[in-house]
């Protein structure tokens, strides 16, 4: 689907038709669509064809007039009811008059650019409209980072309670977001670190200041998820190495009841048998009993001095 839209009274709103300076959004678009982009807006194959390409990284290029920039920006869905974060293409192609997002699905960031909930921002200042975008796709980084964090602390306060295997899994599922956003933030800050040496797009004094904010808020993201990763793999550890120590405990305890049960299983199975000459005290018919209860206190003493229990 291909929509246009323009600023209006400084809110973005949809217009009906194609017009200089406006932005044109482009969601999983079908082949008449893509070929009308070719036609109408004379955009290299290539960069389109990258542009569409869901396992694409971040980065620059340039061909003829028009100029690509591909970034990762973060994206949550709900499976199976429950939330998953992970990250996916958006290629921005800046024209001679346009600028041009593509993307195989929607894109909060974008909606709300769409739906005009983001004011300000002026379509026709191409970079300046550009600079924005990536500007809200840090800000959706720290926002999601943030929720990713909390989730983490339910969940690692539901492990000290008890260890379960849907919640391992959870956190299994936290430490591949954290993963995909740590990978995507490390190439949207090198694209944005190349876009700063001017030789891509020209930056105005107004638009260097914005990137370098952008820069500020990407470089926060990064270090967010690094350290959110790093605690997250060392409450794993954690909660790895208490669950392996719990089940030695039960095995300790386990085979510590066993040896005490055998005791009058021995001596009831000794006491039972046709032997010559006779056991001693055979005549007693509470003596095993006896015997087998004062053997088990000693072997727990000794169970209880070697921590067996």
């Amino acid at each position: 689907m291909v929509s246009f839209y323009k600023t209006v009274n400084g809110r973005i709103r949809e217009i009906n038709e194609y017009e200089p300076g406006c932005w044109v959004n482009c969601v999983a678009p079908g082949d008449d669509e893509v070929q009308y982009l070719l036609d109408f807006f004379d955009i290299p194959p290539e960069l389109l064809r990258s542009a569409l390409d869901e396992e694409e990284s971040a980065h620059i290029d340039s061909e003829d007039d028009t100029t690509l920039i591909i970034i990762d920006v973060p994206v949550v869905e709900k499976v199976s009811g429950s939330i998953s974060y992970s990250t996916m293409p958006i290629g921005i192609m800046i024209t001679e008059n346009n600028v041009i997002t593509v993307s195989l699905k929607e894109s909060t960031i974008l909606t709300e650019f769409s739906e005009g909930v983001v004011r300000n921002v002026m379509t026709n200042f191409k970079t300046h409209f550009v600079l924005h975008i990536m500007l809200r796709m840090a800000t959706k980084y720290l926002q999601y980072l943030k929720q990713i964090d909390k989730i983490s602390n339910r969940i690692e306060r539901s492990l000290r309670k008890s260890a379960k295997n849907k919640e391992l899994e959870q956190l299994l599922d936290v430490e591949k977001s954290l993963v995909y956003f740590s990978s995507s933030l490390k190439s949207d800050e090198m694209t944005l670190e190349k876009i700063m040496r001017g030789r891509y797009i020209k930056l105005y004094d107004e638009d260097q200041d914005l990137l370098e904010d952008v820069l500020i808020e990407i470089k926060q993201a990064v270090d967010m998820a690094a350290i959110y990763l790093n605690i997250l793999n060392g409450t794993m550890d954690v909660f790895a190495s208490i669950i392996s120590n719990n089940l030695n405990t039960v095995m300790k305890i386990q085979a510590s009841l066993t040896l005490l049960v055998s005791v009058p299983t021995v001596i009831s199975g000794l006491y039972g048998m046709n032997i010559v000459g006779g056991l001693p005290f055979d005549k007693l018919w509470w003596f095993p009993g006896v015997l087998s209860i004062v053997l088990m206190i000693v072997m727990y003493i000794i169970l209880k001095k070697k921590d067996m229990f």
